[in-house]
């Protein structure tokens, strides 16, 4: 009875430079694959990760932002009264990364909106 090869976690680094080699003029990804005993399928979605910036060493630091007008708003500036003003604030952040999608609804403390974003870095 054969046993199924345990999988092996692969690290950022570790996928980058797996990806470089394919990029090298006249290699084959299923070449690369192979001497590194992955699947040629992998590799190919770590291509896709790696053009969309994954394996950016600053990809944990930085990530684009869009600021966009609020659904239903009128789009005109709002100046709130002394008395809004020492309400709590209200807002909402909206994190699209990859498949995830993220939506933060009031006053967003900065500790939770870091763990968030660290967790969808993995």
């Amino acid at each position: 009875m054969e046993t199924e090869p345990k999988r092996q976690f692969r690290s950022k680094q570790e996928r980058r430079s797996i990806v470089e080699e394919t990029l090298q003029p006249g290699a084959s990804v299923s070449r690369v694959a192979r001497a590194h005993n992955v699947n040629a399928n992998q590799v190919f979605y770590w291509r896709k990760q790696y053009r969309e910036g994954w394996f950016d060493e600053s990809a944990g630091s930085l990530i684009p932002v869009r600021v966009a007008p609020e659904v239903g708003g009128s789009g005109l500036a709002h100046r709130p009264s002394s008395r809004e003003t020492r309400s709590v604030p209200v807002g909402t952040i909206e994190i699209a990364w990859g498949t995830f999608r993220v939506r933060i609804e009031g006053a967003a403390d900065p500790n939770s909106i870091r763990a968030v974003m660290d967790g969808l870095g993995r």
